[in-house]
């Protein structure tokens, strides 16, 4: 999960008197009202134990985490929607652990002393080939954001060969208040870490060295050093993931690149977010030996499903999915080395089996099918929910909403809500409707440059047509100050996001948690009754997807 920085000030949004919350039947608002803070509270507990090791995928603790979520959804009832009539999706994956032993990696300049890197201090890196080494010795080229968008007339690639070459690029995108470059001030895909990869690997590098900056990444290099020094998993099979050494620098690092190039740092990432900026071949090589542990194994999804009162027509369900995985028994600067994702994840496993248990034992039956999708390697690059929307249990087209629930903190009774691409569907009035009704504020994303959005699984859902956003919680507390809310994400992004103090303490209030469900409960169950299915807004990035799934459920 990303960690989340809005602050306290929200944006009053203003409802039409006209517009209300859809009326409920009294069973569903009977239901509502049964979800339980406690428990969510017991969910968490437990799956945030020592004893499930830090949930990894295809190590012991996610397979006990897994086989915990699949007896949930048994004993709710839940019919199950894996492989082979049980609750599990096989996921095949391939785990690399870069081996400090033996790993080396240097800058070495056509005039001037080689640069000698150090491992989790100056860079990580992984290599995708899933072999047990790679060797690199190859030429370094600056392309900028690394960037091909042709509809905004954007190629750092212009005129220059990759292929075989190590490119070194910025995280993020070139920055633009103009709505029709690049969104404005919201990140689109092509900043994330991911499509940078992706995309070099299309032109056919062989390395990456993405640049990192905490004002462009949303996060520091701890978060970085943390998420890769241990294994790093890909989906087998991956045409994009080919890189021998897909990896992070520091930004120290990147400016004596630079000098060592006889250039100046500044006025190099100054000129790579303009226009006419262009790539081109440094005199310094990339050295490299990467040592590797490669673990081939199959993770699971664990998938239920309720099926509608229609389930003989045309489906038009609704789904609910939160990761399960964490990052395992891995570094650690403490004698602690179990990375326990108490928040991250274990809040929105235990939101999800609360809402599992709540519509199944609803006095009505929903009238059209509710999936219920715990995914696996989110930590890894949204793996698990990568494989889901390539495999839905039902088709695409008959998936009306996606609510995915991610790293919710137990700190009370928050005021506001963070829905982040909620605005993006033609449900949006009546998640705005619906806001109202739970005194919930929406909190606009005031830093749209972190690209929230891309960073959790309901983006791969999305990138298949599925309408989908996570349902989170903002920066306003009933009870608290100004500013209390916000005060809390720092301490937690600092101290305890992606580290071993992500852990489950009894003080934990889970209010919150429980009153997030109900609302999410309540918007589902409205998508369930609508007319007709939930669409991406017109022009939305997503909609071409979304007709295209329409157009093969036919």
């Amino acid at each position: 999960m990303v960690a989340r920085l809005v602050p306290y000030t929200v944006l009053a949004l203003l409802f039409s008197s006209a517009l209300r919350a859809q009326a409920l039947p009294p069973a569903v608002k009977a239901a509502e009202k049964s979800i339980s803070a406690d428990r969510i509270r017991a969910h968490v507990r437990f799956l945030a134990s020592d004893l499930l090791e830090g949930r990894a995928p295809g190590q012991r603790g996610g397979e006990l985490a897994a086989e915990y979520i699949a007896t949930q959804f048994m004993l709710d009832g839940l019919k199950p929607a894996g492989d082979g009539g049980t609750f599990f999706q096989r996921v095949p994956l391939a785990g690399v652990t870069t081996v400090p032993e033996g790993t080396t990696l240097a800058l070495v300049p056509a005039s001037g002393q080689t640069m000698s890197l150090r491992l989790g201090d100056d860079f990580v890196s992984s290599n995708q080939t899933l072999t047990d080494s790679a060797d690199i010795d190859a030429p370094i080229v600056w392309a900028g954001y690394g960037i091909e968008a042709p509809e905004y007339g954007w190629d750092d690639f212009k005129g220059v060969d990759v292929r075989g070459k190590v490119l070194l690029v910025l995280v993020n995108e070139p920055a633009s208040s103009d709505e029709k470059f690049f969104k404005g001030k919201a990140l689109t895909y092509y900043g994330r870490w991911t499509y940078k990869f992706e995309e070099a690997a299309r032109k056919g590098a062989v390395g990456v060295l993405i640049i990192h900056r905490t004002d462009l990444a949303s996060y520091g290099w701890d978060v970085v050093r943390n998420s890769w020094s241990g294994e790093h998993d890909y989906l087998r099979n991956d045409p994009l993931a080919k890189l021998k050494a897909a990896s992070w620098i520091q930004l120290d690092v990147a400016n004596r690149l630079f000098a060592a190039a006889g250039l100046d740092a500044g006025k190099e990432i100054e000129a790579a977010g303009k226009r006419g900026f262009t790539a081109r071949e440094l005199p310094v090589r990339l050295k490299a030996h990467i040592v590797d542990r490669v673990r081939r194994f199959d993770s699971t999804n664990v998938v239920g499903i309720l099926p509608g009162a229609n389930a003989t027509g045309r489906d038009q369900a609704v789904m609910y999915t939160a990761h399960y995985d964490h990052f395992g028994i891995g570094p650690s600067k403490t004698a602690d080395h179990i990375y326990n994702g108490a928040a991250d994840n274990g809040t929105g496993c235990g939101i999800l089996l609360e809402l599992a248990n709540v519509f199944s034992h609803a006095a009505i039956r929903p009238p059209h099918s509710v999936i219920f999708a715990s995914v696996t390697a989110e930590e890894q690059g949204l793996l698990g929910s990568e494989y889901l929307g390539m495999h839905p249990p039902v088709p695409a087209a008959q998936i009306s909403l996606d609510l995915n629930y991610d790293m919710l903190l137990p700190i009370g009774d928050p005021l506001s809500a963070e829905l982040n691409g909620a605005e993006r569907t033609t449900f949006y009035p009546q998640v705005q409707a619906t806001a109202k009704e739970f005194h919930l504020a929406i909190e606009p994303d005031a830093n749209p440059m972190a690209g929230h959005y891309y960073r959790s699984d309901h983006f791969s859902l999305a990138r298949v047509g599925i309408p989908a956003f996570s349902v989170g919680e903002g920066t306003q507390y009933a009870g608290r100050p100004a500013g209390w809310g916000q005060e809390q994400y720092l301490d937690f992004n600092k101290n305890r996001y992606h580290q071993p103090s992500d852990e489950y303490s009894p003080t934990m209030d889970f209010t919150g948690n429980a009153k997030l469900a109900k609302f999410g409960f309540v918007l589902g169950w409205q998508a369930l009754e609508a007319k007709s299915p939930v669409q991406w807004q017109p022009g939305d990035e997503f909609e071409a997807a979304r007709k295209a799934s329409m157009q093969a459920g036919k």
